[in-house]
């Protein structure tokens, strides 16, 4: 019998950490998680891009804890300053469970929110699902930071690729999420991911089925940045699908850093839209400013995406 997956987290180097801590032993490092599964909440979600939600919603599942200190982070009750009281500890059988409650209620996939330090619990669950009868696609949502050797050993568990490409200039990743290397990591991390599940594949009613489709948050001020990030998706495939988010307004600790104390304006968005299509990037989603007040979450809630 094969061993699982996460018996690789007693000396863990499932992303670019590599903090090598026991998890197993109830260790953690930078992620703030040990071995458990740490579910902060799992329901159907109908914010996300078209072909993820559809018309039934996607099956999300947030993982608490995360590998990025993201200054603006959304998700940041969950991924910064969770309470353990306000998480349940699964196991992978568990979190299976969790996949197929959400396939019977209509879930057009399971989508895994911020899995990059949940990646081998995770790669558990979906085979444990799949035993049971788990059939819809499973997707992996990332903030982009993740292992590559690590995907690689999930290969052929995973049909959509959800993930960020937030920098491409090691500085601001290192001042805004605390990474010095982001983005020397995320252009291995896309190209593994794009040879895994090739380009967007949608089915007769516009949903998801497999491939890659990449997000990039516009930050305010930093419009260098966001044409560096379109650039190398374009050279790495013009006909990949990339999701350009207007939706970034002053969250978490962003309001002590000045040039992030503001919300995106139109004249800046305007310029990077234009731009992918300059680039050939015709495969694109994008957002109305609106978005800034709509996708904001409340994980103290138990429908956390409405009022």
């Amino acid at each position: 019998m094969k061993p699982a997956f996460s018996e690789q987290l007693n000396r863990c180097e499932c992303c670019p950490r590599r903090c090598g801590v026991d998890r197993l032993a109830g260790k953690t490092g930078f992620c703030k998680v040990g071995g458990d599964i740490l579910l902060s909440h799992a329901g159907l979600h109908y914010g996300e891009e078209p072909p993820i939600s559809g018309t039934r919603g996607s099956g999300t599942v947030f993982f608490a804890g995360c590998n990025l200190r993201c200054a603006f982070c959304q998700n940041w009750q969950i991924s910064q300053e969770f309470e353990t009281a306000k998480v349940r500890a699964l196991t992978a059988t568990g979190l299976a469970d969790e996949m197929l409650r959400l396939q019977s209620e209509g879930a057009h996939n399971i989508n895994f929110v911020s899995p990059s330090h949940m990646i081998f619990q995770m790669a558990d669950a979906i085979l444990a699902a799949q035993q049971k009868g788990l059939t819809v696609p499973v997707v992996y949502n990332s903030n982009g930071y993740d292992s590559v050797a690590a995907l690689r050993q999930i290969r052929g568990l995973v049909d959509i690729y959800l993930p960020d490409i937030k920098y491409m200039d090691n500085a601001l990743s290192r001042n805004f999420s605390a990474a010095d290397d982001y983005a020397d990591v995320i252009p291995g991390v896309l190209r593994e991911m794009l040879d895994q599940v090739g380009l967007l594949e949608l089915d007769d009613d516009g949903v998801a089925v497999r491939g890659l489709l990449v997000r990039h948050l516009v930050l305010p001020g930093q419009i260098e940045n966001s044409k560096a990030c379109l650039k190398f998706l374009a050279e790495l495939s013009p006909g990949n699908s990339v999701s350009i988010m207007s939706q970034y307004s002053p969250q978490y600790k962003a309001c002590g850093i000045p040039e992030l104390n503001r919300p995106l304006t139109a004249e800046e968005y305007d310029e990077i839209t234009d731009y992918a299509l300059e680039l050939g990037l015709e495969n694109a989603f994008i957002q109305t400013l609106e978005s800034q007040e709509t996708y904001l979450p409340d994980f103290d809630k138990i429908a956390p995406f409405f009022d």
